[in-house]
């Protein structure tokens, strides 16, 4: 029976150490990929403002920066990474709040593009084993959106 668990412990914790090395050389990799094509997006909404640089790979790998300055609550800065699934761009945002730095959120977005615009979603989010994600059964909603991106020039 003990030598069952040791067994059982190595297959469990196996997944664990290889991620460990890999995920490091993989999010440094994209973030060096000299040939991605950048695409920049401004939105505004009143007086609030958010702002999104994206990175696309030749793989179709997405990551960027997402910025929402809100006028009247804390600011979100953050970055995106995900990949587009026809004409709908899936992205987990890892952010923080402007009042609270040393606490990271991270949560799906989903961007609909449509005439050169991405349309911020708003869905159902739904918690399992400490991961957020759409409700399967829910549809996102891109009519009654807060931000709409239009594309901007890209600052570097």
């Amino acid at each position: 029976m003990r030598r069952i668990s040791k067994l059982y412990l190595v297959i469990v914790l196996l997944p664990f150490l290889a991620s460990c090395g890999n995920g490091e050389q993989k999010t440094n990799a994209s973030l060096v990929d000299s040939t991605a094509t950048k695409e920049c997006y401004i939105a505004i909404d009143g007086k609030d403002t958010a702002h999104l640089d994206l990175r696309i790979s030749d793989n179709g790998n997405i990551n960027g920066d997402l910025v929402i300055n809100y006028a009247e609550k804390a600011s979100n800065t953050g970055t995106v990474a995900g990949k587009f699934n026809n004409d709908t761009l899936f992205v987990d945002y890892t952010f923080h709040q402007s009042t609270s730095k040393d606490q990271t959120y991270k949560n799906p977005l989903a961007f609909l593009r449509k005439d050169n615009k991405l349309a911020l979603g708003v869905g159902v989010i739904e918690t399992s084993m400490g991961r957020s994600y759409f409700a399967k059964d829910k549809p996102i909603n891109f009519e009654q959106i807060k931000f709409i991106f239009e594309t901007a020039p890209c600052k570097n």
